[in-house]
């Protein structure tokens, strides 16, 4: 496969450079990435310097409105998608015990806006890595995660790659050396998903399973 296409159809490149989803091989940035690239002896330390040049988008451009480390776009008709990014600065991690109620607290009131302002809304919905993780699913009804299922082809997004980021924007090293060691048993391309520790999960649930959730307020235990 030549490395042009890989980077394109493999990585989540293209979405932190040009900030969009088309995947157009032929858009400006894309192609000034890739004529630097054939240029470099290091295609590593030139691909940083990119990223570097290029302005940070936090939120895709189709969030509609964000409350805290949550976020949510339109998904499909009658149903919004939920994303996370850390937004907290405080000492302890955004997922921690210590945290946990300020995630309930975002989680409440994007919830409600929602259902205030969105009356067509009946369902939420979403994917990502951190599905895995206990102290992300405990910010969820249970029905939310019960029927959670591993989410394919998802090479280009976030929703896979973020696994290899700390919350500090740092490499987490055990995960990317587990990586490079699965990668490098590979000897086709359709295998390749199952060289990352953790597998994308797609949750989805009634909205109205949230809203009664988060209700609950003070009866939630915030375990550390």
């Amino acid at each position: 496969m030549p490395l042009e296409e890989a980077l394109l159809d493999y990585t989540n490149l293209y979405v932190r450079f040009v900030a969009d989803r088309r995947f157009d091989r032929d858009h400006p940035i894309w192609s000034a990435y890739l004529a630097g690239l054939r240029e470099k002896v290091d295609p590593g330390d030139w691909t940083y310097h990119f990223y570097r040049s290029r302005p940070h988008h936090v939120q895709p451009a189709s969030t509609i409105k964000t409350f805290g480390c949550f976020s949510y776009a339109l998904g499909e008709p009658g149903q919004i998608r939920l994303h996370f990014h850390n937004a907290d600065g405080h000492l302890q991690g955004p997922l921690s015990g210590e945290r946990m109620p300020s995630r309930l607290s975002e989680l409440a009131s994007l919830v409600h806006h929602v259902r205030a302002q969105r009356e067509t809304v009946k369902q939420v919905a979403g994917v990502s890595w951190l599905y895995n993780l206990t102290a992300y699913r405990r910010l969820f009804p249970e029905s939310y995660i019960a029927e959670a299922t591993v989410a394919t082809n998802r090479f280009r997004n976030m929703p896979l790659w973020g696994q290899f980021l700390n919350r500090h924007g740092g490499v987490r090293k055990d995960a990317a050396s587990l990586f490079v060691h699965r990668l490098y048993d590979q000897t086709s391309a359709d295998d390749l998903a199952r060289c990352f520790p953790l597998h994308p999960l797609a949750v989805s649930a009634p909205i109205d399973a949230f809203h009664e959730f988060y209700a609950q307020g003070s009866t939630i235990k915030f375990d550390r």
